[in-house]
């Protein structure tokens, strides 16, 4: 393990959260100005066997999968190939259907193609054939007038980009992501994980509750089984990632958080048919089964190691994935404020997270994006960070935990 000296508070941080058993296993790293300045990882990566959680243990990261898929879109728009305010349909004629014609590509990217959640249950037999997934999509009609609003699309923003990326290349993000991105750069970063790394990867556990967890706002079976092993209560939905923000002035946040607690009890709510279609639960072990490691998913459905995940962001604000031009513009906030489907404020540039209630940075040029159960990716072009947490205890409460919101905060405090 490796902690510059600059940075021993993020490393008590991390050893406390050992000390306090709120952690498993886990990994963080920080990049400072191109330099890895933090690679601290501890604990075990299978409670089963309590195999030892290594430096080049790899976990599942969940929604931190949607910033490398949008990277992987806008490589394509930089080449020309995709026009983010063209429609959808121009490359994908099917979609047009059900009055969909007018959808754009950056409808998709910013979660506002009103698509959250697929209609019909998807079989387990097309967990790995995307393609059949994405025609479910485009046959639906959206859920509200595409740009008048958004919603998170936790598991559907995969498939409808990933479909837009097949059809334009011919590949899929995974492949895309492995030849353009995590190939070149050497990351240990994998959007559909092959067998070798599948068999090294921490597998994912329920997690008890600690003071991190609020206590009325735990997950529905849908969502709770989707994610890890059966247990009582379930990780926060994926992607939403951190708590809540105070209101100020005792403005909004109760009530939301009290229609947020209800719609994750109401297994009809849009936030748990946006989170539990695909069913990840169907398959044994949840999202520790190798159909789903494997399959891919663009919108979760990478395995990665906490240095994999900070080298990525590293070289996403170095300019080596995409144009500084085009990161900016990529980091644009195209939408802000009530989320349809998580009721918690969200806010989103070309597929990345900005600061918000669900994404709690401390820096307003932060940019990232976090995954169920607490991992978390995160990129400050105005700091020079570069910031990778991943862990196998996941989280409990529906908005997530403070795990890395404190490991996040010490990295700041130590600059």
């Amino acid at each position: 393990m490796h902690c510059d000296p600059r940075f021993s508070r993020v490393r008590e941080v991390f050893e406390r959260h050992f000390a306090d058993g709120e952690e498993l296993g886990a990994a963080f790293a920080v990049h400072l100005d191109g330099e890895l300045v933090v690679d601290l990882w501890d604990g075990v990566a299978d409670r089963h066997t309590g195999r030892p959680w290594e430096r080049d243990t790899p976990a599942f990261a969940y929604s931190c999968t949607k910033a490398v898929t949008a990277a992987v879109l806008l490589q394509l728009v930089e080449r020309g190939q995709v026009d983010v305010t063209a429609p959808v349909a121009e490359v994908w004629p099917e979609f047009a259907a059900a009055g969909k014609g007018a959808v754009t590509v950056e409808h998709l990217l910013s979660h506002q193609a009103g698509l959250p959640a697929l209609e019909e249950p998807v079989p387990v037999e097309e967990f790995e054939d995307q393609p059949a997934i994405a025609a479910r999509l485009a046959g639906q009609a959206p859920l509200w007038e595409p740009g008048s609003a958004h919603g998170y699309h936790a598991l559907t923003y995969g498939f409808l980009v990933g479909e837009v990326v097949r059809r334009v290349t011919g590949k899929s993000v995974g492949e895309l992501a492995s030849a353009e991105i995590a190939g070149p750069l050497g990351l240990e970063l994998w959007v559909g994980a092959p067998d070798p790394v599948i068999e090294r990867a921490a597998r994912l556990t329920a997690g008890e509750r600690t003071r991190d967890d609020r206590p009325a706002a735990t997950a529905t079976p849908t969502a709770v089984t989707a994610v890890t092993e059966p247990a009582p209560s379930g990780p926060e939905p994926a992607g939403a990632g951190g708590e809540a923000a105070p209101a100020a002035g005792g403005g909004r946040a109760p009530n939301v958080l009290e229609e947020m607690a209800r719609a994750a009890l109401d297994p009809g709510s849009l936030m748990n048919r946006a989170l539990g279609n695909p069913a990840i639960n169907l398959l044994k072990g949840g999202a520790n089964n190798p159909v789903i490691l494997r399959a891919g998913w663009p919108a979760a459905g990478m395995v990665t190691t906490a240095r994999g995940l900070a080298g990525f962001y590293r070289a996403l604000i170095a300019g080596e994935i995409l144009r500084p031009e085009t990161l900016r513009e990529a980091l644009r906030p195209r939408v802000n404020g009530p989320d349809r489907v998580l009721h918690l404020d969200t806010s989103f540039g070309l597929g990345f997270m900005r600061p918000s209630g669900t994404f709690l940075v401390p820096s307003p040029s932060a940019f990232g994006h976090s995954g169920a159960g607490g991992s978390i990716g995160v990129g400050d072009p105005g700091r020079g960070l570069a910031v990778g947490y991943v862990m196998n205890r996941m989280a409990n409460a529906i908005s997530g935990n403070l795990r890395g919101m404190r490991l996040l905060q010490a990295v700041y405090d130590s600059l």
